[in-house]
């Protein structure tokens, strides 16, 4: 059975002093431009306002079509993970979607291991520190962490990400043009 990510039922529970990254943290210009490789639109939503497309409500990113919302206290691995639920669809797929992009156990799998390579690619992040603050928010897996689900049980979502040439053979995200 798949190692499947749950967010937290409410980002209520998360203590703000725990210290997870939020785009003001890197600013917008570098996740802008990452998501741009892959032909979506990063917009900020102003603060306090709702954020369009949010399945858990704010400060969690919202999609719709391609468009990923966030605001300066959204968590970056909340922007990355909505970001990786609209690179696992095939473009003719994205207009379609609005709050909730899928509901296949193997797309949110690799959609987990996904937002870590995207960390790699955004400078002061990187994947070590993204799993550390979705273990902090509440991500939950079998294994006990979000480095060990990726590390020694998500050979699935690695395949998964391989057959839809999201990732090379040695693991390495492949990034658009």
């Amino acid at each position: 059975m798949p190692s499947r990510a749950i967010h937290p039922t409410s980002h209520a529970d998360a203590e703000p002093g725990l210290g997870v990254l939020r785009l003001a943290d890197i600013g917008l210009d570098a996740p802008r431009a990452l998501l741009a490789r892959f032909g979506l639109t990063l917009v900020e939503v102003a603060p306090d306002a709702p954020i369009p497309g949010s399945y858990w409500g704010a400060p969690e990113a919202g999609i719709i079509g391609t468009t990923v919302y966030a605001r300066a206290d959204t968590p970056v691995h909340s922007l990355l993970h909505e970001a990786g639920h609209l690179i696992v669809l095939p473009p003719d797929k994205r207009a379609s979607v609005h709050t909730d992009a899928t509901d296949s156990v193997i797309e949110e799998d690799a959609v987990c291991v996904l937002q870590g390579l995207l960390a790699d690619v955004l400078p002061g992040v990187g994947r070590h520190r993204l799993w550390a603050d979705m273990d902090a928010w509440g991500y939950t897996f079998r294994l006990g962490s979000t480095r060990a689900y990726v590390e020694q049980d998500a050979e699935h979502a690695w395949d998964w990400l391989r057959q839809h040439g999201l990732v090379d053979a040695a693991g390495t995200l492949v990034l658009p043009e």
